[in-house]
């Protein structure tokens, strides 16, 4: 077993196939590591705060003539976030260790506290490991389009904001190895 907690956090565009990887790095790592999704907890608001200014709202544009959709915060989703980092933190303190997915995005965290600041703090007892997960632009908006469940355009928009001033332990490209080797990748960087 590890000394203390270790904890994973994937970073990346929507449709970069994080899910994908932490579902295969929690089946091959020695210990075990429980998952925490960002898309858990912004699920567990209220819907009427679905496309509303003070959750997740959608802002509809346009950028080399195909379709944007800016995601914008407000303090209920804010409020969420924040709840899952102080969650990890707890969840780690009683000795897990965890694999996070987790997208930072939104106007330069528009306005309310920095979420690498929150979990750098939050996390500092235990081994923290950030990984920027990364794929051609053409690549991911062709699998957000697969999906059927994304807004066509988010991860356009998303694309230059998730790793804007990002330093990452470890990068890995889903573009060009499944998510069982972006998984191997990351296993052997932190032996886990």
């Amino acid at each position: 077993m590890l000394d203390r907690a270790t904890i994973i956090l994937l970073n990346g565009v929507s449709s970069v196939g994080k899910s994908s990887i932490c579902k295969a790095l929690q089946s091959i790592t020695t210990d075990p590591f429980l998952y925490m999704e960002m898309d858990a907890y912004l699920a567990a608001m209220p819907s009427k705060y679905q496309d509303h200014p003070d959750g997740l709202s959608f802002e509809r544009g346009e950028a080399d003539g195909r379709p944007t959709i800016k995601v914008k915060t407000g303090q209920v989703a804010e409020n969420a976030l924040s709840g899952m980092r102080h969650a990890a933190a707890a969840v780690a303190g009683q000795g897990n260790n965890l694999i996070i997915d987790e997208m930072f995005f939104g106007d330069r965290h528009n306005g309310f506290c920095n979420p690498v600041v929150e979990y750098r703090r939050l996390l500092a007892p235990y081994t923290l490991k950030m990984v920027g997960v990364f794929a051609p632009l053409d690549v991911i908006e062709a699998r957000e389009a697969a999906r059927g469940d994304r807004m066509i355009g988010m991860a356009r928009w998303q694309f230059d904001e998730v790793h804007y001033g990002m330093r990452y332990d470890l990068e890995v490209d889903s573009g060009v190895a499944s998510a069982e080797e972006c998984a191997e990748q990351i296993k052997a960087a932190f032996s886990l």
